[in-house]
């Protein structure tokens, strides 16, 4: 691919760019009635109203002109298909197809794999069913209370954001539980409100070799031992989601209690796979597929919806503006939703993990900006904390809003409370408030011309603050599924415009590697001379304080 900068589109787009940079949106809603029909699209009962951006006609001709250029289309069909587009690791990027509810053929090296997902999904259906319906229990006949599942980044954070969003739908009496930290406090606390017999432990790792996983599951493990003194009821509560059989074999766990995935899979694309037996267990195999379906009903519209209607797509547009030409570090994402309060930190990891890079596809450093800063919290909560810098602070900050029309829980007025909060903060956000209006409001509330002059200044709202709002009927698996998959999509996306490989992470490994050095200095309980001057000083210290009497 020519160079990003260079391309017609990129430099049409900064031109437009000095054009419109100092335009009010204010005005621009002034301009033109029709803003929300223009600038809204739709997917199922999902709405995108993107209208409250900094974008005029031909702002959204030219972005739509740059996804054309970067051969966004092109490289959406090839991962569907298949193609090993994760160029650092040489393997296709196949999630989708582990929802592909049409079981069309999906095929990896000439072989289809869709019958290796179904037999997936049927032995995770038989195994849930037993559990759930109290067929198969614990070593000494209790049923199934608490489910702890042990796993580490996309192994924790998909299964956790969708059991802690689909609450409502859980099997009454089964409590799900996650240990990711490899601070052993993590897992001493759920320890402290689970009875070994009726607890069932999932070990999520590929590999079955992640350190802090492994490291969580073996003391797991001696927990368990140390109460039931038995040592052969570990084959009866702990399962494995991995590819390694013959380690987890090792571990105690029996070859029906091993659930396969693929290395087709990335790790935070994987709650689609075997890796959502939690999901299963706790909301049952009809809610789990009931998600997949969601998911692969936004697969389907991300496929075919021209780039004007397509939710993911348009996403991508609106992010890559504020990123690359407004110079926006970050990107915020409010639920008003007290269900997806893990929403921001799944999608931390989800773009931050997969377009956090510096180097292109032909092996270039970029010299543009690529993946935002994510970060948000669930509303009302987030207006008495960070809003302030939304409104009068000096960063851009774009922002997602998402809300339900109807609540799980309706108490009082409570709902229309939220919801009128959702639609003030984003028609705040645009509209500001200006001098005039802030003396207005200040002389009716009686105040003396000589506070007025002091106060004024603190009053304005600069306003002209981007938000898109997503709003859908209902929190439901079907809804939720199709939610996540559309920030996978525009995630992707963004990572074909900035020409990066959005499925490797080395970044990741290479602390690791380093950590595995510092664990065996750590080990002799010796002060260390091995590193840098801090480094050194840092261990040492912490040495003294660790083993002094």
């Amino acid at each position: 691919m020519p160079k990003l900068t260079n391309l017609a589109s990129w430099k049409a787009l900064e031109a437009h760019f000095l054009q419109i940079k100092d335009v009010h949106m204010r005005d621009m809603f002034e301009q033109d009635k029709n803003r929300f029909s223009k600038f809204s699209a739709q997917m199922n009962d999902i709405l995108l109203d993107f209208s409250k951006n900094r974008i005029n006609d031909e702002t959204f001709k030219l972005l739509t002109e740059l996804a054309k250029e970067t051969g966004v289309l092109e490289w959406r069909d090839r991962m569907f298909a298949g193609e090993p587009i994760n160029i650092s690791e040489f393997r296709p990027v196949l999630h989708t197809a582990l929802r592909n509810r049409s079981n069309e053929p999906v095929y990896v090296d000439g072989e289809n794999v869709m019958p290796k997902i179904n037999r997936v999904l049927a032995q995770l259906r038989y195994f849930t069913e037993r559990i759930r319906g109290g067929h198969m229990r614990g070593y000494s006949g209790h049923l199934f209370k608490d489910v702890v599942n042990i796993g580490i980044g996309g192994s924790d954070l998909g299964p956790h954001v969708v059991c802690d969003s689909m609450k409502p739908y859980a099997q009454r009496g089964m409590n799900v539980h996650f240990v990711s930290n490899v601070d052993p406090t993590h897992l001493t606390e759920i320890l402290k409100f689970v009875q070994p017999e009726s607890t069932l432990f999932v070990v999520s790792s590929k590999t079955f070799s992640t350190q802090e996983t492994m490291l969580n599951a073996q003391s797991a493990r001696d927990w368990f031992v140390k109460l039931t003194v038995n040592e052969k009821a570990v084959a009866r509560h702990f399962v494995a989601v991995t590819s390694n059989k013959k380690a987890a074999a090792e571990f105690g766990i029996l070859d029906e209690n091993m659930f396969e995935f693929w290395d087709w899979v990335g790790g935070r694309y994987s709650l689609w796979s075997a890796i959502g037996l939690p999901i299963a267990l706790y909301l049952g195999m009809d809610h789990f597929e009931e998600l997949l379906e969601g998911a692969h009903d936004m697969d389907m519209h991300f496929k075919s919806a021209p780039i004007e209607k397509n939710l993911p797509i348009i996403l991508a547009l609106m992010g890559v503006w504020y990123n690359n030409f407004f110079d926006a570090q970050s990107h915020a994402v409010m639920a008003y939703n007290q269900y997806l309060r893990r929403l921001p930190a799944y999608l931390q990891q989800l773009d931050m993990e997969s377009n956090g890079k510096t180097i292109n596809r032909d092996g270039k450093r970029v010299d543009y900006l690529t993946g935002p800063i994510i970060w948000g919290e669930t509303g009302s909560n987030c207006q008495h904390a960070f809003f302030q810098l939304l409104h009068q602070g000096t960063k851009p900050v774009p922002a997602d809003f998402l809300i339900p029309a109807r609540s799980k829980n309706p108490l009082g007025d409570q709902h229309c409370v939220l919801l009128s909060n959702y639609f003030a903060q984003t028609r705040a956000l645009m509209k500001g408030k200006t001098e005039d209006e802030a003396r207005a409001e200040l002389e009716a509330s009686g105040y003396s011309e000589e506070i007025i002059k002091d106060v004024l200044p603190h009053k304005i709202f600069e306003g002209n603050k981007p938000t898109n709002s997503i709003i859908f009927e209902n929190l439901n698996p079907r809804t939720l599924g199709a939610l996540l998959a559309m920030y996978e999509h525009k995630v992707f996306v963004q990572g074909i415009i900035w020409n990066i490989n959005s499925f490797d992470q080395w970044g990741v490994e290479y602390g690791k590697q380093l950590a595995s050095d510092i664990q065996s200095e750590l080990s002799c309980r010796q002060n260390t001379a091995s590193y840098d001057d801090s480094t050194n000083n840092l261990i040492n210290y912490c040495m003294s304080l660790q083993f002094s009497d």
